[in-house]
């Protein structure tokens, strides 16, 4: 392969793109060059080598109606958009058999297991060492009987080849100034870590992409051929030897344009950020796990996120969201400025919670990366080396089976 059009330029799209270029494969990148529209702009920016389980399991289907928005909890489902989860949460509730619950973590535990070190490759690629921080992250409690109940089910858990252990007295006092108390408890784990910054990670990759000689299309790609002929919105078409499909939520349009069912969804998340902090910058993203927030400092400033709304990756933002996470922050006593910037945008989440990586059966000449939900940003670097080794006819670091889009049809 000589070339390749890739479309999709988020946090996976730009790894990919970095990673042919790099291996030799001249490469055009296609995106709309808005860069607030998918969740690689807004996310936590945790490199979570951690979450090897599935969401698709039998235990948050029974949690989801204590999680709901409307008891207080992060989970909502936009009731105009009911045409499109109905479905998608049919297919959900059948991913969650145990035995394919079971599979799913095994395929899951192969790709995460070296994805921190993934991310230390590609900060080098990109010449930005320091885009990785590996210092862990954080999950706290703030009451006794939450600390109880979340020690215990940590306990039981299964978390890879990441560990955690629980913080000392001295490592809680640390959030005394950040906080309007310390944590009740905490546990603090070895194997994380986050970016500095995750429009920051990004941006370095394409200017890498850019020096190597790669390729920056803006536009949206409205079809796609099984011969590599893509066809833009403005009526232009760009051909190349193969394109990968990596446009986030917006894939499963262009995947059904080929053939393919790809029954992805908007899984929408939030955020506030904040120039003004004084949230350490040593101190690890921290999920404050009853108030349903995640806390990251950047080098942008200070990002609170949180909810899991499903729905139409393109709607709008809800206002209320907006409000309860400012309430959350306030709540926790977290110093941010009077008016923050506000996020809104969308993962792009498969029944399964697996990602797609692959080459089509039918059209040897389509790649695709994308679905992979929470773990986008984790995943990226990981999933451009399988890509660019799939691409190179090379053998892929792990078995990619489990992550092909076939088994969706």
């Amino acid at each position: 392969m000589k070339s390749i059009l890739v479309i999709g330029g988020g946090l996976v799209g730009a790894a990919c793109a970095l990673r042919l270029q790099a291996a030799g494969v001249q490469t055009a990148l296609i995106d709309p060059g808005d860069v607030r529209r998918g969740a690689s702009y807004g996310n936590a920016g945790h490199i979570g080598s951690e979450q090897v389980s599935p969401w698709s399991s039998w235990g948050n289907v029974l949690r989801a109606p204590r999680s709901s928005f409307g008891l207080g909890g992060p989970l909502d489902f936009r009731w105009t958009d009911v045409a499109l989860w109905t479905p998608w949460a049919m297919r959900f509730l059948a991913a969650c058999d145990p035995a394919q619950f079971a599979r799913g973590r095994e395929a899951l535990s192969a790709l995460l297991a070296d994805s921190l070190p993934a991310w230390h490759r590609i900060a080098e690629l990109a010449g930005k060492p320091d885009l990785v921080i590996p210092h862990g992250h954080v999950t706290a409690w703030m009451t006794r009987e939450g600390a109880a109940r979340g020690l215990e089910a940590f306990a039981a858990a299964q978390w890879g080849g990441t560990s955690y252990r629980e913080m000392t007295a001295a490592e809680l006092e640390r959030y005394v100034g950040v906080l309007n108390r310390a944590p009740t408890a905490a546990v603090l784990f070895s194997g994380t870590g986050q970016v500095s910054d995750p429009q920051g990670a990004r941006d370095a990759m394409l200017a890498s992409f850019a020096e190597r000689g790669g390729e920056v299309v803006v536009g949206s790609a409205a079809r796609v051929e099984v011969n590599g002929r893509v066809t833009l919105a403005n009526g232009s078409t760009r051909e190349a030897d193969a394109v990968l499909v990596s446009a986030g939520p917006w894939s499963r349009r262009l995947m059904e344009q080929l053939g393919a069912r790809a029954p992805l969804i908007g899984e929408r998340g939030y955020h506030l950020q904040s120039a003004e902090t004084n949230w350490p910058r040593d101190l690890p993203t921290t999920v404050f796990e009853e108030n349903f927030i995640a806390v990251s400092r950047f080098t942008s400033g200070l990002r609170c996120t949180s909810f899991v709304e499903f729905g139409s990756p393109d709607a709008p933002g809800d206002e209320r969201k907006w409000r309860r996470l400012r309430q959350r922050i306030d709540e926790l006593g977290i110093q941010v400025s009077a008016n923050p910037d506000r996020w809104v945008g969308s993962r792009p989440s498969l029944p399964d919670f697996m990602p797609a990586i692959g080459r089509m059966e039918r059209a040897p000449k389509v790649l695709y990366a994308f679905g992979h939900a929470h773990l986008g940003l984790t995943e990226a670097p990981i999933t451009a080396e399988i890509i660019c080794a799939i691409a190179t006819d090379k053998a892929p670091p792990i078995d990619i089976a489990p992550f092909r889009i076939e088994r969706f049809a």
